[in-house]
């Protein structure tokens, strides 16, 4: 089968989990005899194309006014304005993304988070008949910050100007054939107000490779050693798992603080906490954080859809301490030691990361996950249920 994966970014450009997720599918199918190319953006003004790990990679500039990744400086609201209803349906990315369809004529196309090409690739793809299945993972179609968080709290009703200017995305999701989620929240999210309707849909989560961390034993201290790995940005409650921080005993604990962020607000983090109990580690591999920490905390704000660092923290036998954000009580139920609070209740975090200094003993003890854990998050598991759907021999209906 020959398939073209569409993501906004691809590794080595990397901002979030979805790079991660999107290129470890890539690879999975082409790994297991499927022909895979992946169309993503880049920020130089022209076309290249190579291959990366058996997938060939074309990147295309971004046609639009400015490079909205990885920005120091926020740009005008009117500069942003204009960005996103070019974004709306940018006509530029849909004539270049059918000079590769004509190229790469593939039996499916797979996109995944598309800002910055915007839906007018779906009708590319429509108009040669290729069967397009869409992955949500991020809230672009129906917020135009695609992350269903404003002023600290999340959106539980779409403000006027993300309905309005959202609308021919909810027009345009009729020409997708199937969907899939990383979690049942963003689903849902999205089947509400009216995408997707009687379109083939299904929960498929992401691959991680659970097996590679085993269950690692904690750090040889009496002290419990509390752990975030994660971009360092408001919206993952950082400054919450902090203020927690500041409520806690002199006594009796560590929190180690793995990722990066933007280097002003790491800075101004850091200034703002100067307990000698917190220890910033800056960037550090998945396996080295979990072997030198207790207890993970999973302290997002906005509605995450499915956090890789919880999967990666369960597989590794760690106990957790999860916001009840998003989809991530779908995974945190896997986890035989936890705790939950509602998103940004830094006073419940620090009770809940008091009562596990009083029973150190207890929260210190690595233990596997359940049997059934690792299976779900498998490259085996995962591209059998993407084929199922590229297939159309799989799948629910959003609606009856």
């Amino acid at each position: 089968m020959r398939v073209l994966i569409v993501n906004t970014l691809y590794p080595p450009e990397i901002i979030g989990g979805a790079e991660v997720s999107v290129s470890l599918l890539a690879e999975a199918l082409a790994q297991r005899g499927q022909q895979v190319s992946v169309v993503s953006l880049q920020k130089e003004e022209t076309l290249s194309v190579g291959d990366l790990n058996g997938v060939r990679v074309y990147r295309v500039p971004l046609d639009n006014d400015y490079w909205p990744f990885g920005r120091d400086a926020k740009p005008s609201a009117m500069q942003r304005l204009k960005w996103h209803l070019r974004d709306t349906w940018n006509r530029k990315a849909a004539a270049r993304f059918a000079e590769i369809l004509d190229i790469e004529k593939p039996d499916v196309v797979h996109t995944n988070n598309i800002t910055g090409f915007s839906v007018s690739l779906w009708s590319e793809a429509k108009r040669r008949n290729i069967r397009i299945v869409h992955t949500l993972r991020d809230y672009s179609l129906i917020c135009k910050r695609s992350t269903l968080f404003r002023a600290g709290a999340t959106c539980m009703r779409r403000c006027t100007a993300c309905t309005t200017m959202t609308a021919p995305y909810r027009r345009a999701s009729r020409m997708v054939d199937a969907v899939t989620s990383n979690s049942q929240y963003v689903l849902d999210r999205h089947l509400a107000p009216g995408y997707f309707t009687d379109i083939p849909c299904r929960v498929i989560f992401n691959i991680a490779d659970t097996a590679n961390l085993g269950t690692t034993p904690g750090p040889a201290t009496n002290d419990l050693i509390f752990g975030f790995i994660g971009r360092l940005e408001p919206e993952k409650g950082i400054d919450v798992v902090l203020r927690a921080a500041e409520l806690l005993p002199d006594a009796g604990w560590q929190l180690k603080i793995a990722g990066r962020g933007l280097e002003a607000y790491v800075r101004d983090l850091k200034a703002a906490s100067r307990n000698d109990r917190v220890q910033w580690l800056g960037f550090t591999k998945s396996a080295d954080f979990y072997a030198g920490v207790d207890v993970c905390l999973i302290s997002s704000v906005w509605p995450e859809p499915l956090p890789r660092t919880l999967i990666e923290g369960i597989g590794a036998g760690k106990a957790t301490i999860c916001s009840t954000a998003g989809g991530i009580p779908e995974i945190s139920e896997f986890s035989n030691l936890i705790g939950k609070y509602e998103p940004s209740d830094h006073r419940r975090l620090a009770e809940l990361m008091q009562e596990a200094i009083r029973q150190a003993d207890r929260w210190k003890k690595s233990s596997p996950a359940r049997p059934d854990f690792a299976e779900k998050f498998t490259p085996d598991t995962i591209t059998r249920q993407i084929l199922e759907m590229y297939t159309g021999k799989s799948g629910t209906y959003s609606q009856e």
